[in-house]
C-alpha cells in the first residue's frame, strides 16, 4: 500500500501542479476544454494511464468541462501515487489545449 503524503509533502507537490488544488483527501483539477470531443480525448488518455498504473481517479464530466480528483482510496488519502497521475493529467490537459 502507498504511504498517505503529510501536509506538508502536498502543499509541496501542489507546487509543480498549478492547476490543481486539494479538497479534503484529494488533489483537484477542473478544467475546460476547446470541445466536447477534446474532453474525450483527454478522458481517454487518462484512462489508458490509470489502467497502466492500476490508480484511476474519478471524473466528472459536463461537456467539455472535465474534473478529476485523485486520492488513494486505500490508504485514506493523498499519496506519491496521486500526484504523479496528477502530473500527467495535467500534460493531457495542456497538449489539449494547444
Amino acid at each position: 500500500m502507498a504511504d498517505l503524503l503529510d501536509d506538508a509533502a502536498v502543499t509541496e507537490a501542489l507546487r509543480d501542479l498549478p492547476d490543481w488544488t486539494r479538497e479534503g483527501d484529494a488533489l483537484v483539477l477542473t478544467a475546460q476544454l476547446p470541445s466536447f470531443p477534446a474532453a474525450i480525448a483527454v478522458v481517454d488518455r487518462v484512462a489508458e494511464t490509470a489502467e497502466q498504473a492500476d490508480h484511476h481517479p474519478d471524473i466528472d464530466i459536463r461537456w467539455r468541462t472535465l474534473t478529476f480528483r485523485c486520492s488513494t482510496h486505500s490508504a485514506g488519502g493523498i499519496t506519491d501515487k496521486d500526484v504523479r497521475l496528477a502530473g500527467a493529467i495535467s500534460g493531457y490537459v495542456q497538449a489539449a489545449r494547444g
